[in-house]
């Protein structure tokens, strides 16, 4: 099984995407988006407001609340140079734990325009609340095509507010355009808390705090996890097949009430707002998994290829090995990381229907999807694109119940 699937041709997974047909600002109104409904094997068009009356009875919705980050920073140099800093994950420490210090922290980060940066350190000016501080920045070693930076300021202020004052909002490459202040606001989703994603899980940008209110009035129960989501999600697959792609690793976050929750749900209709949900979910059930074969593991990290080679348990049975786990490290939350390759072939643990937006072709998101309805993405992107929807992170939107 594991072979076939490390050979699924990438260039099977390609659709034309028209430039003209790639969202470059959001809706006035975030729910007025259109929503595409694949139910059974019907495709039906709708708007996005109408999403509570097309769930299945007994739904729970599982969102993803990382906020996303002004992980930018722009320093120029005395001889005019501008130098870009792109922060994408903290140094050897938690992404909580890097925004509460005070005076110094590290992030593995991309530099643009690093040629120009010679040697020593850059700095700048920024200011919170009319009060000045100052940021120096210590390029250190390589890792990858990344660098390890050394951030250290002034003024006691923590690193969020460092980054929020200092920053620009990371949109993503494909449009073709610098951010905007709107965009601080709008490629953000309204339940957004945990900061420390450097793309917004856009599956989530749709819905409004009144919408949220009807759902909670039909009847829908909302649950919220975190996964922080890593520049790697734009990475295109470059390799001719799947087993070839390496998969970016992101931190996921969880609390024992979240796992509570979802065994008290286990049989009823469970839907991810995401592919980050998705990814968020399995990954803990598959960590559940190697902890039935290695209850003393020291700490998560699922591999892209875990779930095709480990026998499978129920679900309730894998999130129950967690909750052991964390009580007896005396902890009520888990901070681990996942880098699950979910692709044809894979079989859904958890998630048994999708709220997501339209994907870039050739992409790993792609391929999720394909995992969860088959064959059926053509028809349903097909159909998008002959009927006017809006693609990417700013565009339209599709409900897969399979």
């Amino acid at each position: 099984m594991l072979s076939e699937l490390k050979n699924i041709r990438i260039d099977d997974y390609d659709y034309p995407l028209p430039d003209e047909r790639i969202a470059r600002y959001p809706l006035a109104e975030r729910d007025q988006s259109k929503l595409l409904c694949l139910k059974g094997e019907s495709i039906s068009e709708h708007r996005f407001h109408d999403l509570p009356g097309l769930l299945p009875q007994g739904t729970m919705l599982v969102f993803n609340d990382t906020r996303v980050i002004h992980a930018r920073l722009f320093f120029r140099k005395e001889t005019g140079a501008t130098i870009e800093v792109f922060c994408l994950e903290p140094h050897h420490m938690a992404v909580s734990e890097a925004f509460e210090q005070r005076e110094h922290c590290t992030w593995t980060c991309f530099i643009g325009n690093n040629k120009k940066w010679k040697e020593g350190s850059i700095s700048g000016q920024w200011s919170v609340d009319n009060t000045l501080f100052k940021l120096t920045a210590t390029r250190r070693e390589a890792v990858g095509n990344a660098w390890v930076v050394d951030f250290d300021w002034t003024g006691g202020i923590s690193f969020a507010e460092v980054i929020e004052a200092a920053g620009v909002i990371p949109l993503p490459p494909y449009l073709k355009r610098e951010a905007e202040a709107s965009d601080s606001e709008r490629y953000q989703t309204v339940y957004a808390h945990h900061e420390g994603s450097v793309a917004a899980p856009t599956a989530g940008l749709h819905f409004t705090p009144g919408l949220l209110e009807q759902l909670q009035r039909d009847g829908v129960e909302t649950e919220y996890v975190t996964l922080h989501v890593g520049a790697g999600t734009f990475k295109p697959v470059s390799t001719p097949t799947i087993g070839e792609h390496e998969m970016h690793v992101e931190p996921v976050h969880v609390t024992t009430d979240n796992l509570h929750r979802l065994i008290g749900h286990t049989n009823r209709p469970l839907i991810a707002v995401g592919t980050t949900s998705v990814r968020t979910l399995e990954s803990l059930y598959w960590f559940g998994v190697k902890l039935r074969d290695d209850p003393g593991l020291p700490a998560m990290h699922v591999d892209q290829w875990d779930p095709y080679t480990t026998a499978a348990i129920g679900c309730a049975d894998a999130y129950g090995n967690i909750l052991r786990w964390m009580e007896r490290r005396g902890t009520d939350h888990l901070d681990g990381e996942t880098q699950l390759m979910i692709a044809p072939g894979y079989r859904y643990r958890v998630v048994d229907g999708l709220v997501t937006n339209f994907h870039q072709p050739k992409s790993t998101l792609l391929l999720l999807v394909s995992a969860l309805i088959g064959d059926r993405w053509r028809d349903c992107y097909r159909y998008a694109l002959d009927h006017g929807f809006r693609f990417l992170s700013y565009g339209d939107s599709c409900l897969f119940l399979p």
